[in-house]
């Protein structure tokens, strides 16, 4: 009996794997609005019914595909600020790290796709606490450069690098969610560096 459970088990976590493997090929090819349930479970070789077993909606899908990608990312948002030598200033590589992140969300998320996932937080039909987490690796990694910029001097000591870091946070999601509202007439990458050196410009230390 314990034995047909597990080959039971085992059996719907491949079937998961297969329409999220097929979901996350498709999202990437024709973006969230582009796909549908019909065409998932079609490239996935499951029955329909399969997909609502593990699935309530597209949109679940979609929060999982979020959570993958997120995490994808901060890595290489991590790795990208380990690549500047280590004189370079906390300032310098936060306007560089607003840029970075700028060009990801315009060029390989896309507008279309990155308004989905506004509609999904916004909706808070499905959970997406990968993109919320303060405990995600892009957090962690702008909290170690405002800390760095903290001990070198450079940036106040009365703000807290947990706070600075969240405000840099919200600041990325505030010019993300006007490029969704106001595009195609805005600039991301230009607004979110003028927007960074107006933030620095309050934090940084001020010399008497």
């Amino acid at each position: 009996m314990e034995k047909k459970q597990n080959m039971k088990n085992i059996k719907a976590l491949e079937t998961k794997g297969k329409i999220c493997e097929s979901a996350y090929s498709l999202f990437k090819e024709k973006g969230f609005d582009g796909v549908s349930i019909d065409s998932i479970v079609e490239k996935a070789g499951v029955a329909k019914g399969s997909f609502y077993v593990h699935f309530e909606s597209k949109n679940a899908v979609i929060a999982a595909f979020i959570a993958e990608y997120v995490n994808k990312v901060d890595l290489d948002y991590k790795a990208y600020v380990e690549s500047f030598p280590d004189d370079t200033k906390a300032s310098d590589i936060l306007i560089a790290l607003a840029g970075k992140t700028a060009d990801v969300i315009t060029n390989d998320i896309g507008y279309d796709n990155m308004r989905t996932v506004y509609e999904i937080l916004i909706a808070n039909t499905e959970k997406a606490n990968a993109l919320l987490s303060y405990n995600r690796e892009l957090y962690m990694t702008i909290h170690s450069i405002v800390s760095k910029g903290v001990k070198q001097g450079e940036f106040r000591a009365d703000l807290s690098a947990e706070n600075i870091a969240k405000h840099f946070l919200f600041a990325l999601r505030g010019f993300t969610y006007e490029w969704c509202i106001r595009h195609p007439d805005f600039n991301l990458k230009e607004t979110a560096i003028e927007h960074i050196q107006i933030i620095l410009w309050g934090i940084k230390k001020q010399i008497l």
